[in-house]
């Protein structure tokens, strides 16, 4: 009985209480993909000092893929597009011929998944410079490639906004859709490019929900990322939209 007690009060007194050290596993990328919709804040959070490649790459190939499946539901935008862009440039320049610019098409339609792609790799880029240099103006501490990374997560929404827009392509009538605008969910899908303004269309265009959205997650990101106020990276992110405005209202004057 002695040596009985005494074994009793050799074990352990946690024994039975201590639970076995949880382990953290990391999320995973697809996760970052779902949460940038819900909880940006934990993705620029949680990959602060991560790079920008993998979510531009996933990025661009989804683009890419999203772009050819869309591509015939498209293309009376893209007729339409083309005919508007070949009057104006004849209007400033009456030498250029049909012919030349049949050529010019063929070319860029064969090479249309190699123009997006690259359009879809450079545009965060981009904008993850601008960004940077807009939080300079804030007192901003991130590097460029965190600007980067925050850029390549916010443009994470254009996805579904590149399938909304196939799919109303599908369902509208091909007759509507005579500009780019007409899929969008901006006011400037309610104007007929045909005949408004092309600079009021450039402009309502950018009053649209994912370039808005795209502007908000930039503002978050670099707060979170800089250890900045919200108030100062939403002036950063306010900065950069209007420099993105910039070119589309350009295009639109040479266009008048």
């Amino acid at each position: 009985m002695a040596d009985l007690n005494q074994s009793f009060m050799t074990i352990p007194e946690d024994i039975g209480t201590t639970a076995p050290p949880a382990s953290t596993k990391p999320a995973s990328l697809w996760e970052d993909f779902i949460d940038i919709f819900v909880s940006p804040s934990e993705v620029f959070e949680r990959r602060r000092a991560s790079g920008f490649v993998a979510p531009l790459l996933v990025f661009a190939v989804l683009t890419v893929v999203l772009s050819v499946v869309g591509h015939n539901a498209m293309q009376p935008i893209l007729d339409s597009e083309f005919t508007r862009g070949f009057a104006a440039a004849a209007k400033k320049n009456p030498q250029v011929t049909q012919e030349q610019m049949s050529s010019a098409r063929a070319i860029s339609e064969k090479f249309t998944p190699v123009i997006i792609g690259v359009s879809a790799l450079i545009m965060p880029l981009l904008i993850g410079v601008i960004l940077w240099l807009a939080g300079k103006m804030v007192d901003a501490k991130e590097d460029v490639g965190a600007a980067c990374m925050i850029a390549a997560y916010a443009f994470i929404p254009r996805i579904l906004d590149t399938l909304l827009r196939i799919v109303q392509a599908f369902v509208l009538d091909p007759s509507a859709l005579n500009g780019q605008y007409r899929v969008a969910l901006s006011p400037a899908r309610f104007l007929d490019p045909d005949t408004a303004s092309p600079v009021v269309i450039a402009l309502l265009g950018r009053i649209d929900l994912f370039t808005i959205w795209v502007t908000v997650l930039l503002a978050i990101g670099l707060a979170v990322v800089a250890r900045i106020p919200r108030s100062r990276a939403a002036i950063a992110a306010v900065v950069v939209w209007v420099i993105g405005t910039l070119p589309a209202l350009l295009g639109a004057l040479r266009a008048t």
